[in-house]
C-alpha cells in the first residue's frame, strides 16, 4: 500500500517518460551519483539501468530508508544514509565530480537548495545537480534582472551556478497528486566566480534585509548593512532604488565590501 506523509512533504514521481526525461539531462555512466530523498525509489532504479559506478541515497524518512537499505543490501555500490539532507555533510563521501539528483519535498526545497549553494570549497565536489521544485520557487530561483521573479533566491543562484535546462512537470505525474506543476532544473556549478565572497551567509543576510521591504527604496534598511560612511564606497549603489532595481552585481559587492570591512 501505497503512503505518503504530508509532514515531510512527500510526493512520489511515478511517470515513467519524466523519469527517463531526467536521467537523460546527464551521462550517469561510471560516475558517482547522490539521490536526495529517493522515496520509493522510481527515479533511483532508472538511474541504476545507466550504471553509476557508486550511488549515495538519501532518505529521512526511517521507514522508506530501511526499505532501500534491504533492497540494495547486496549492492556493495549502492549506500542508504538514513537522514536528513540538512543535517547531512557530503564531504564525508569523498567523492570528486558528483552528480547530485534530487525531487525535493516542497517544505523545505529552498533550504536544501541553499545549503548547496553554501558549500564553501569552490567550485564544488560536484559537476552537475539536477533538481525538482514547485513551479513558483523555481522561477524565482531562475529570475533574471527586471524579471518578475528576480529576487533574493536568484541572487544567490547566479552568482555560484549556471542554469542548462529546465522543463516543466504535471501534477498527474506525482502520487499523491500535488496541488502544483512542478519545475526540474539542470543546474552546472560556474567554475569561477567574478566576486570574492567565502561566506555566502553574508549575501544571504543582505537580500534578506533588503528584499524585507521589496516595495521601498533602500536608503533606510541600507543602515543594518553599511555605515554611513560606507555608502559611497559601494560603486553604483543608488538610495533610492528598490531592491529589485539593484543589478546583482551590486548584492555581490555589498557581501565582499563587508566581509574586508570585518
Amino acid at each position: 500500500m501505497k503512503y505518503a506523509k504530508k509532514s515531510l512533504g512527500q510526493n512520489f514521481l511515478v511517470d515513467k517518460n519524466i523519469i527517463k526525461k531526467i536521467t537523460n539531462l546527464v551521462e550517469i555512466k561510471n560516475k558517482d551519483v547522490v539521490e536526495i530523498g529517493p522515496g520509493k525509489a522510481s527515479l533511483t532504479n532508472e538511474i541504476i539501468k545507466n550504471k553509476p559506478r557508486t550511488l549515495s541515497l538519501i532518505e529521512k524518512d526511517n521507514n522508506l530508508a530501511e526499505k532501500l537499505r534491504l533492497r540494495f543490501l547486496k549492492n556493495k555500490d549502492i549506500k542508504v544514509f538514513n537522514q536528513d539532507f540538512l543535517n547531512f555533510d557530503i564531504k564525508n563521501l569523498n567523492k570528486k565530480k558528483l552528480i547530485i539528483f534530487g525531487n525535493l519535498p516542497y517544505n523545505i526545497s529552498s533550504q536544501i537548495f541553499v545549503k548547496i549553494l553554501k558549500f564553501k570549497n569552490w567550485p564544488p565536489n560536484y559537476t552537475d545537480l539536477i533538481l525538482m521544485f514547485q513551479k513558483e520557487l523555481g522561477e524565482k530561483i531562475l529570475g533574471k534582472f527586471q524579471s518578475k521573479n528576480y529576487g533574493r533566491l536568484s541572487i544567490l543562484s547566479h552568482y555560484k551556478l549556471l542554469s542548462v535546462k529546465k522543463f516543466f512537470v504535471s501534477a498527474n505525474c506525482f502520487f499523491p497528486k500535488p496541488k502544483v506543476t512542478s519545475i526540474v532544473i539542470h543546474f552546472k556549478p560556474k567554475k569561477q566566480l567574478s566576486f570574492k565572497i567565502r561566506d555566502l551567509a553574508k549575501l544571504e543576510r543582505i537580500t534578506n534585509i533588503l528584499f524585507s521591504n521589496k516595495r521601498k527604496m533602500i536608503n533606510k534598511n541600507i543602515s543594518k548593512i553599511l555605515k554611513k560612511e560606507d555608502v559611497k564606497k559601494i560603486d553604483n549603489l543608488n538610495l533610492n532604488s528598490r531592491p529589485e532595481e539593484l543589478k546583482p552585481d551590486i548584492y555581490y559587492k555589498l557581501a565582499e565590501f563587508i566581509e574586508k570591512d570585518k
